[in-house]
């Protein structure tokens, strides 16, 4: 069984709407190039959105491990250019992901 109890619905007019582990969501389908990403479904307002919706890693079509890396280094008070280089990411996807 999946873990749902850190999500909440992000449907401002739903009545569970940022509760966490309320019990009104569960997983519809799984998606990405390897079907790892879940999308949840809200029984309370029957909307269906992303597990990573309101995060940095929401329609990122790099690698999660790579897209940590780079928010790893930038929380470090790396530069654009040498998170680039440590990462291997280009340093114009590098400022797209942190929103330079």
């Amino acid at each position: 069984m999946d873990d749902l109890a850190q999500f909440c619905c992000h449907n401002r007019d739903c009545r569970d709407h940022g509760k966490r582990g309320a019990g009104n969501l569960s997983v519809c389908m799984h998606y990405g190039k390897q079907q790892h990403v879940r999308l949840l479904y809200c029984r309370s307002c029957k909307t269906r959105f992303s597990e990573r919706q309101g995060t940095p890693l929401f329609g990122a079509k790099l690698e999660t491990a790579k897209m940590i890396a780079v928010l790893d280094h930038v929380s470090e008070d790396c530069g654009v250019r040498k998170t680039s280089r440590l990462t291997g990411v280009p340093a114009i996807r590098c400022s797209g992901i942190v929103g330079w």
